[in-house]
């Protein structure tokens, strides 16, 4: 399997912390870790989000649509599940992604990195 670029992992953990959504173990990250779900990035901050992202890679988001991939809005349910059980254990995790379907991954991310245009 595909490691993260470091400078992208680097990004993510940087940006967790400076607008202290969650603290992220770095070991955690894998590819197929979702913005929106894992480290609970919607609404509003996720347009913040992408646009540092693209401005620190200097990657082209003007094709960019939310239509892909369906707008992170997040979920009630999965909030009272994550505030009651945390979010660390195998069960918890699985049953959040039944309630709520990812719509963003770090692999995402990845291919702007690679090809330069987020799309």
């Amino acid at each position: 399997m595909e490691d993260i670029h470091p400078q992208l992992k680097e990004f993510i953990i940087d940006y967790c912390m400076k607008y202290r959504i969650r603290k992220v173990d770095p070991c955690s990250l894998t590819l197929n870790t979702s913005i929106d779900l894992d480290l609970d990035i919607v609404d509003i901050e996720m347009d913040l989000f992408i646009a540092e992202f693209a401005e620190q890679f200097r990657i082209d988001q003007s094709k960019f649509s939310w239509y892909k991939y369906g707008y992170p809005t997040g979920s009630a349910s999965v909030n009272v599940i994550k505030a009651l059980f945390g979010y660390q254990s195998s069960w918890v995790k699985r049953l959040s992604q039944r309630i709520y379907k990812p719509k963003f991954r770090v692999s995402n991310l990845q291919d702007a990195v690679k090809t330069g245009k987020l799309l």
